[in-house]
């Protein structure tokens, strides 16, 4: 097994987006971040090369986490090389519910046996899908905020089992992401704050008590769409 820092932190779909910039602001000489990807090599190899460059450690993992053989593959080989996981952030999304909420379940459920008391799992969502169907959503993008709303719920369902293994879950909700929004949305809402949406999660990740959700950009959410 390789010698390992003192946190571990697995982020999906970590190649582009708000997973590529969470992962780069992980990057510390006392993390070792495993940077997730499906089909975007040359992206994760390029995050990957970024959290190296300022200090951090990391590696990159191909698994497409709606296959369940996939998932366990991963979370054996984090096993094998890194012995444990610290922290997982559930980014990747997509527009099925397959992806969206039973991927994000067993996946949690998976990572768990590696993690020790006051690990976290972290589920970074948007205000859209956080408050569906009580608020309106952009033209387009109910189907996404059904199935991001559903994986949100089954994670929550799992109170139990995280409190029995000591680790804290918090739900990261901000403005609409570039992999999930289209032009016409993006015109009326704005780009996404993606630092600052960043910084929330990898706060979630850290912290020792982490609020359970933690809201982040503008009031948008708020209004009618």
């Amino acid at each position: 097994m390789e010698h390992t820092p003192e946190r571990i932190i697995l982020v999906t779909g970590a190649s582009v987006g708000i997973g590529a910039a969470v992962a780069r602001q992980l990057a510390d000489a006392n993390t070792h971040v495993i940077v997730n990807f499906h089909e975007d090599e040359r992206g994760a190899d390029a995050v990957a090369e970024a959290i190296r460059g300022a200090g951090g450690h990391a590696s990159t993992l191909s698994a497409d986490i709606t296959d369940e053989a996939d998932a366990v593959a991963m979370v054996d080989a984090i096993a094998t090389r890194l012995g444990r996981l610290d922290a997982v952030i559930l980014n990747a999304s997509g527009g099925s519910m397959r992806l969206n909420s039973d991927a994000q379940r067993r996946l949690a459920r998976l990572a768990m046996p590696l993690m020790p008391s006051g690990g976290h799992v972290v589920f970074v969502t948007s205000h859209q899908a956080h408050f569906f169907p009580h608020k309106a959503v952009p033209k387009g993008y109910a189907a996404l905020a059904a199935s991001k709303r559903a994986g949100e719920t089954a994670l929550h369902a799992m109170h139990s089992e995280f409190l029995r293994a000591g680790v804290s879950f918090t739900v990261v909700s901000g403005e609409l992401s570039d992999d999930t929004i289209t032009t016409d949305t993006r015109r009326t809402h704005g780009s996404p704050p993606t630092v600052e949406f960043a910084a929330a999660v990898v706060n979630a990740a850290s912290t020792p008590h982490p609020s359970s959700v933690v809201f982040v950009g503008g009031p948008h959410y708020l209004m009618a769409a």
